[in-house]
This record gives C-alpha cells, sequence and structure tokens, in this order.
C-alpha cells in the first residue's frame, strides 16, 4: 500500500497494514527538530502519510488597523482581523477581537472578510493535491470552522452572550461565518483533496462548553451543512471533525451530520478505549496522546507503553491515526517525541 492508500485503509477502517501517525511542534521544539535532525521537513523526516494544502496568500489584503487603538509593539493580525498580542511565554499570545466592540448586526454583515474564495488564490490547488497523490500520499484541506472564527472575531464571552441573550447578533456572527466556511469546505473539495478537517472546539476539560440544546441550536445545523456541501462533491471526502475537552454528549450526532473521524480524543477528558468500544464500528480516531500528561511529564519508556497501547485498543480493526492531542509545546522534552514515533513504527504494524 502506498501512504495514502493505508491512511484511506485505516480511517474508513477496512484492513490497513500499519497505523498511520502525525505531530506537529511548536516554533522552539521545530528548532530543536533543525538542529537535531538536519532537515527542515517533519512531515518527510518522521514519514507521515498525509500532507496539507491550502490556498495562495492574498494579494489583496484587507488593512484592518481601523478596528484597533494603539497595538502593543509586535502585535500581529491575521487576514481575518483578528489580532495576536505577545505573551510572556513562549510563542504564546492573546486574542484581540475586532467586533468586540460591536452592537449592531450590520456592523456584523459589513465587515469586511478576506478574499479566500477568490479563484486566483485556489488555482494552483488542484495541481498541487495532484502532485502529493502523485508520490502517494493523502492530502487534507482545512480547517473549516464556524463557531470558533466567529468568536475569533466577536470574543467567546460575547458570543456566549449573545447566544443566549441577543439573538440578532449571535445569528449575524454565526450565519456570516458559516456561510464562508461551507464555501471554502466546498473548495476544498473541489480541489479534490481526501480529507477535510472540521471542528469547533465546544468542550471543557470538565464537560461542554455550553448545554446540548444550545450547541443544536447555534451550531450543529451550519456544521453538518459544511458537511455535506464538501460531501456533495465528493461522497468519498472523509470529514475530520477536532473538539478538545469532554464532548460525549455530542458524539452520537456528529455522527449523524457525516463526521467520519473524531479528533483529537483528549485522553484527560474522554477515554480512547470507551469511544472506541461504542462508536468504533461508525467511526475512526484521531489523537489519543495526551499533549497535558504523557507528552511533556512522561519518561521515553511511558510514551512507549501508551502508544502501545492505544494501538493495541483504539487501533484494533483500523480506525486509528495516532498523534498527540495538541501541538507538542516546549516543555515536552525530544527524547519523548522519538520515543513515540518509533513505538509506532514498531508496534503499529498489523
Amino acid at each position: 500500500m502506498t501512504p495514502r492508500e493505508n491512511m484511506l485503509a485505516a480511517l474508513r477502517r477496512t484492513n490497513p497494514e500499519y497505523v498511520p501517525f502525525t505531530l506537529s511542534l511548536c516554533p522552539s521544539l521545530y528548532e530543536e527538530f533543525k538542529r537535531r535532525t538536519r532537515s527542515t521537513d517533519p512531515a518527510e523526516y518522521f514519514g507521515f502519510s498525509h500532507r496539507g494544502v491550502g490556498p495562495a496568500k492574498s494579494l489583496h489584503p484587507v488593512d484592518y488597523s481601523n478596528y484597533y487603538g494603539k497595538l502593543k509593539d509586535g502585535t500581529t493580525i491575521d487576514e481575518y482581523g483578528v489580532g495576536y498580542e505577545p505573551g510572556s511565554t513562549a510563542h504564546f499570545t492573546r486574542f484581540l477581537h475586532p467586533m468586540e466592540e460591536f452592537d449592531d448586526p450590520e456592523q456584523v454583515w459589513s465587515f469586511p472578510l478576506p478574499d479566500m474564495l477568490a479563484d486566483y488564490r485556489w488555482k494552483d490547488v488542484p495541481a498541487k493535491v495532484r502532485q502529493w497523490h502523485d508520490a502517494g500520499y493523502a492530502v487534507q484541506g482545512g480547517a473549516i470552522q464556524i463557531f470558533e472564527f466567529a468568536w475569533y472575531l466577536r470574543g467567546l464571552d460575547n458570543l456566549l452572550c449573545d447566544m443566549l441573550t441577543d439573538e440578532d447578533m449571535a445569528e449575524a456572527c454565526l450565519k456570516r461565518m458559516a456561510d464562508f466556511q461551507v464555501a471554502l469546505a466546498v473548495k476544498y473539495a473541489e480541489c479534490g483533496v481526501d480529507m477535510i478537517l472540521y471542528g469547533d472546539d465546544v468542550g471543557t476539560q470538565r464537560g461542554m462548553m455550553m448545554n446540548v440544546d444550545l450547541w443544536r441550536k447555534w451550531l450543529k445545523p451550519d456544521m453538518a451543512r459544511a458537511i455535506s456541501a464538501a460531501k456533495a462533491v465528493n461522497p468519498d471526502l472523509i470529514a475530520i471533525y477536532h473538539s478538545d475537552g469532554v464532548i460525549y454528549d455530542i458524539i452520537p450526532e456528529l455522527i449523524e451530520i457525516g463526521v467520519d473521524v473524531l479528533n483529537p480524543v483528549q485522553p484527560e477528558c474522554v477515554e480512547p478505549a470507551l469511544l472506541k468500544k461504542k462508536y468504533g464500528d461508525r467511526l475512526s480516531f484521531w489523537g489519543t496522546i495526551g499533549t497535558q500528561t504523557t507528552m511533556p511529564f512522561g519518561t521515553p519508556k511511558e510514551v512507549e507503553q501508551k502508544v502501545r497501547e492505544n494501538i493495541e485498543i483504539v487501533g484494533e480493526g483500523g480506525g486509528l491515526c495516532i498523534a498527540p492531542t495538541h501541538l507538542l509545546e516546549p516543555e515536552v522534552p525530544f527524547e519523548n517525541i522519538e520515543a513515540m514515533v518509533n513505538a509506532v513504527k514498531k508496534y503499529g504494524h498489523y
């Protein structure tokens, strides 16, 4: 099997030859990776089964400076208009929200979004997808985020309050972003990607960020629309859904709206073995290795043991792409990264 064939077989639970894996590194660990390996490409060096694609850089970026006052030195603004103020530790930043002071839905509807849907930004993407396919890799597009991008713009506290007390404002924020993200998902599907990463973090360490009825009202229908719109272009497309935290209450409904793979299966919050037992015939899993516990604080031997355990339980019969459940942060020893990769290669063959 090529890496692509094996990845798709794993996510579709159809007899893969081995367990695929991936990981991502924070800036300081990436520098450590380059120093140790003399490589600049973790995907190539470690042997990931997939690659990602996305639109080209905008030639007409929006100037969002009018939505902010004086900014702290080093603050950056992304192409959606979200600000990132430098923090005091490593790469961590403070979000700045351009819609934070809005008090009229019309302000939301008139807010300029980037030209990410413009054809010129996508003209080379299908060729890039074919290039990766020809090289034997699966291709992922995304992320498609509705609630998250809406609150990045509006502010989390504001949007949650809007959902309870100002439905016109909530609808403007969420529908504006939903329409944009649905169109973005279609773009990825038209380019021929194998899988799209969707997701909105709606779980906390102890439970859902909102009650399930509120999720059903505001978030579920548009996420369903984003998934079905892409699958209308390519019915074989794999929908990966990301949410950290405790999300037991919505997993059956995620399956109902077309989610094929659950990510990141955060073991500090949900039990991977339980999810495999309950939903493993309908759902695959991407993640399962804790970045709050095993990766930063385990020994290399403990990392190896956890990888082996999750492969044996969650990977039984396929249905697993094993990975840390988040970006690996500065406190993760590089030896633990090596231990994880080596363990997957040692124990991950069917």
